[in-house]
């Protein structure tokens, strides 16, 4: 007799909505003493935060709590950049403090979890580019949260 073991979502892995909301407020920070990000995100709302927390820990695998509570969706996720006229430098330097501030937090830092992490941190980021040089939304509003999961490894890595 086989017995299956159950694959945590990213979510799960990661350590819970407790961890997106500390990552995002300790990365929001440093956004916001950077010089090339500040400028684009000092007048972002004080909730700002806590929606890209519940944003991605969804996109994990977490609870709905952007398209619920937040009443969100990739929709209006991918709003939020029109016009903003992101560039490939402000793309790159928010990855690399988001990444940063991941391993200040010890977010898992196993292969699996961190490549699955840094895909959607990339795959993300690249949309959100795209997207802020558009003056509308180039999708449907019923278009479904992006889900992501392991990809290819088949879970988290465990010696």
């Amino acid at each position: 007799m086989t017995s299956e073991k159950k694959i945590p979502t990213l979510y799960e892995w990661a350590g819970g909505m407790p961890v997106f909301e500390k990552l995002m407020n300790a990365f929001y920070d440093k956004v916001l003493q950077d010089e090339l990000l500040a400028p684009v995100f000092r007048h972002m709302s004080p909730a700002h935060q806590l929606h890209v927390a519940h944003f991605i820990a969804e996109v994990f695998g977490g609870p709905k709590m952007y398209s619920g509570e937040d009443h969100g969706s990739h929709f209006t996720m991918i709003q939020k950049h029109l016009g903003r006229h992101l560039t490939e430098q402000h793309r790159k330097r928010w990855v690399a403090l988001l990444l940063e501030t991941a391993d200040t937090l010890q977010l898992p830092d196993d292969p699996e979890f961190r490549s699955a992490f840094v895909a959607y941190i990339e795959w993300g980021t690249r949309i959100a580019v795209i997207n802020s040089q558009e003056g509308e939304v180039p999708m449907k509003p019923d278009e479904p949260m992006p889900k992501w999961g392991w990809g290819e490894p088949g879970g988290p890595y465990v010696p």
